[in-house]
C-alpha cells in the first residue's frame, strides 16, 4: 500500500514539473510580444483574402487549430498541410492572402521549400517559430518569437512546452483580431449552428414562430373571436393589434380572472377592453436563452418578438426554447 501511495505521489509531482514547465513557458511567451505582432494583426484585419495556415507534424496539428480558430471568429482561414501544398494545395494560396508558417525550428523541409514559391505569388508571410535567424524567419515579413528552450520531455525531445506556446500565440493573435472585427455572440452564432456552443447562440429569431403562425385579433374584436384565436392556436396567448402593430395581449389567466371576478363572460366584449396594454416581448436578436432568462423571471411562457422597429415579427413558446435544446 506504501508504495502505491509512493508511486501516486511521483506521478502528480512528475505532473506538477510538466505543468511548471509549460506556465514558464507561457510567461516567457508574453515576453516575446513586439511590434511584429501588431502588424500582423493589422494585416490579417485588412486581407482582401484569407490566412492560410501552414504546418507539418506536430506543428501541423497546432497550425489546424489556429485556422480553426480564426475561421470561427469572424477571419477567413484555413489549413494547409505543408507536404499536401507541395502536391497541388499551393494554388489555393492567392497574392491577397497572408501566410502564417509553423515550424519550431524554423528549418522544416517541407515548410520552408513552399516559400519561394510563395514570395513570388506576392503573400505576405508571418513566421511563427523558434528559430530567430533559421530559413523560415529570413523569409518572413513578420516574425513571431517563440523563444522556448525547454520542452516538458524529460529527453527535450518531444514537442510540448513548445506548441503549447505556439497554440497560445495563435489564440493571442486570433482574439485580438477579433476584439477589433467587434464580433457579437450573434455572428459568432452564425458559424456555430451546431452542438451546444450553437444551441447557447440561438437567437430569439432562429427559434421563433412568424407570419400566420402568429395568433391575433384585432382590438375590436370580441372576446368570443379572442378565444377562438387561442383555443385554434394552443399557446394560451393571443396578441391583440393590426398587422405588425402589437396593442395588447389577451391569456388564458386573463380569461380566469374575468370569470373569477364577474362570475360571467360577455361574449360581446371588445377585447381591447380587457386586454394586457403591455404585452412582454423580446427583440428579435437577441439570444434564444435570454428569452428562457425573461419567462423565468415574469413567470410566463409565451414572449412576443418583435423588430427593432417595435414591429411584431413572431411569437415564442417554452416549448419552442425546450425543443432546441435551449432551456
Amino acid at each position: 500500500m506504501t508504495n502505491d501511495i509512493e508511486q501516486q505521489d511521483l506521478w502528480i509531482l512528475q505532473a506538477e514539473t510538466v505543468l511548471d514547465i509549460e506556465i514558464a513557458a507561457l510567461e516567457k511567451q508574453k515576453s516575446a510580444l513586439n511590434d511584429d505582432f501588431v502588424k500582423a494583426a493589422s494585416l490579417i484585419l485588412n486581407l482582401k483574402g484569407k490566412l492560410v495556415i501552414i504546418g507539418m507534424g506536430k506543428s501541423g496539428i497546432i497550425a489546424r487549430k489556429i485556422a480553426a480558430t480564426f475561421a470561427s471568429t469572424g477571419t477567413p482561414a484555413f489549413f494547409v498541410h505543408a507536404a499536401e501544398a507541395q502536391h497541388g494545395d499551393l494554388g489555393m494560396i492567392t497574392s491577397d492572402d497572408a501566410v502564417l508558417a509553423l515550424s519550431h525550428s524554423g528549418e522544416t523541409d517541407e515548410v520552408c521549400g513552399l516559400l519561394p514559391t510563395i514570395k513570388r505569388l506576392g503573400a505576405p508571410i508571418i513566421a511563427m517559430t523558434g528559430g530567430k535567424i533559421s530559413t523560415l524567419a529570413k523569409h518572413a515579413n513578420y516574425l513571431l518569437h517563440i523563444p522556448v528552450t525547454e520542452e516538458a520531455c524529460p529527453m527535450n525531445l518531444a514537442p510540448t512546452a513548445s506548441t503549447t506556446a505556439t497554440l497560445a500565440m495563435g489564440d493571442a493573435l486570433a482574439v485580438v483580431v477579433l476584439k477589433h472585427r467587434g464580433i457579437q455572440p450573434e455572428d459568432f452564432a452564425r458559424v456555430h449552428p451546431a452542438g451546444s456552443l450553437g444551441r447557447r447562440l440561438m437567437s430569439v429569431a432562429d427559434v421563433m414562430q412568424s407570419g400566420d403562425k402568429i395568433p391575433m385579433v384585432s382590438p375590436d374584436a370580441h372576446l368570443s373571436d379572442a378565444i377562438f384565436t387561442m383555443s385554434s392556436y394552443r399557446l394560451g396567448i393571443t396578441a391583440i393589434g393590426e398587422a405588425t402593430k402589437l396593442e395588447g395581449c389577451l391569456t388564458d389567466g386573463d380569461l380566469r380572472r374575468i370569470l373569477q371576478q364577474d362570475g360571467q363572460m360577455d361574449m360581446t366584449t371588445s377585447v381591447d377592453l380587457v386586454m394586457h396594454k403591455k404585452p412582454h416581448t423580446i427583440v428579435d436578436t437577441h439570444l434564444a436563452s435570454e428569452a428562457v432568462r425573461m419567462m423565468e423571471e415574469k413567470k410566463v411562457t409565451v414572449l412576443f418578438v418583435i423588430n427593432d422597429k417595435d414591429e411584431l415579427v413572431g411569437v415564442v413558446h417554452l416549448h419552442d426554447l425546450l425543443q432546441a435544446g435551449i432551456a
